[in-house]
């Protein structure tokens, strides 16, 4: 099979190499899965360089969501037929034509959802439903201010908390970007952070602030959202592809009386495995339902796989970006 292989850690990509490999086998309780949609997240990305959290053993096969149809099954394995579509967590080697994983890790993919976009369904919303109903404890009417609208996990936030009943502050860097999301999306207001943004987000809101903000993006955006919070509001930490790490002055917490609170939604669900399973049967229902509108930006086929990858890290992407190997 043909497969993107990470065989050393290197900047631009230097250690990646597209080529033949093995088709693997699965073992007991697992799954082998025909690739149909591979989702393309800044996970992998850092996975190329050794920058990520979780460090897979050289060489290895990056891709951490896919969907796709059942190929062969693993001894035990009963709750699926070949033929099957499915969607869920590669954990690594989603980038191939084919990929084993675990059966329990799998569910069966929505109707209503193609194979693209259910690829990039699943991390993206369960950040945002555990940040928004988990962590913020999101109440219908108060003002929700998104950053990074336009990325995977920024459009979901935008996305969910319509559906949750909040009123919506897409941000982002790109007015051509902004557009979209409002057309699509259709978000309360829409903010360019260019510049700055605190008098925009105070101006909306009547001068209270966004009683929750969701950050993806951290430097300065971070910063500046501390000055345009409401008092009781919470500032939601989802991570910092800006780059930099801010640092919170806490006598600004306390004046304002806000809450910071660290988003982790994979680590949410080990730590509290219930909560978990619930977190997860609630955001596949809500895309069974037709309720959410995941936004595939592009499909590549797996030779494009460097033009998928710099799509995202050049914020270029408007939703997802995802990786075909069928194609």
């Amino acid at each position: 099979m043909r497969a993107l292989v990470v065989e050393a850690l290197a900047a631009d990509y230097a250690g990646c190499v597209l080529k033949e490999v093995p088709t693997p086998a699965p073992g007991p309780g697992e799954v082998r899965i025909r690739v149909r949609a591979a989702a393309v997240n800044f996970p992998d990305l850092l996975q190329t360089r050794g920058e990520y959290q979780h460090k897979p053993p050289l060489p290895f096969i990056p891709g951490l969501e896919i969907a796709g149809e059942v190929e062969a099954l693993g001894e035990g394995v009963a709750e699926f037929e070949l033929g099957d579509a499915v969607v869920g967590g590669a954990r690594i080697g989603g980038v191939s034509e084919f990929a084993v994983t675990p059966a329990a890790g799998l569910r069966r993919k929505p109707e209503r959802l193609s194979f693209g976009q259910a690829a990039g369904y699943g991390a993206a919303y369960l950040t945002a439903y555990v940040a928004l109903v988990r962590r913020a404890r999101l109440e219908p009417g108060e003002w929700v201010l998104a950053h990074g609208a336009a990325g995977g996990v920024g459009l979901a936030a935008v996305d969910l908390a319509k559906v949750l009943g909040a009123k919506v502050i897409a941000a982002s860097a790109s007015d051509a970007k902004l557009a979209v999301v409002q057309a699509e999306y259709a978000p309360d207001a829409i903010v360019n952070v260019t510049g700055g943004f605190r008098d925009q987000v105070k101006a909306i809101t009547d001068g209270r602030g966004a009683d929750v903000i969701y950050d993806p993006v951290g430097g300065d955006v971070f910063d500046e959202s501390v000055r345009c919070i409401a008092f009781d509001g919470r500032l939601l930490s989802i991570g910092f592809t800006s780059g930099r790490l801010p640092v919170l002055p806490v006598n600004m917490a306390l004046i304002k009386g806000f809450s910071l609170m660290g988003v982790r939604a994979g680590e949410y669900g080990r730590r509290f495995p219930e909560k978990g399973r619930e977190n997860q049967a609630a955001i596949w229902r809500l895309a069974e339902d037709g309720k959410v509108k995941p936004r595939v930006d592009r499909e590549y086929p797996l030779a494009d796989w460097r033009a998928a990858y710099d799509s995202l890290a050049d914020r270029k992407v408007i939703g997802k970006t995802v990786i075909r190997p069928d194609l």
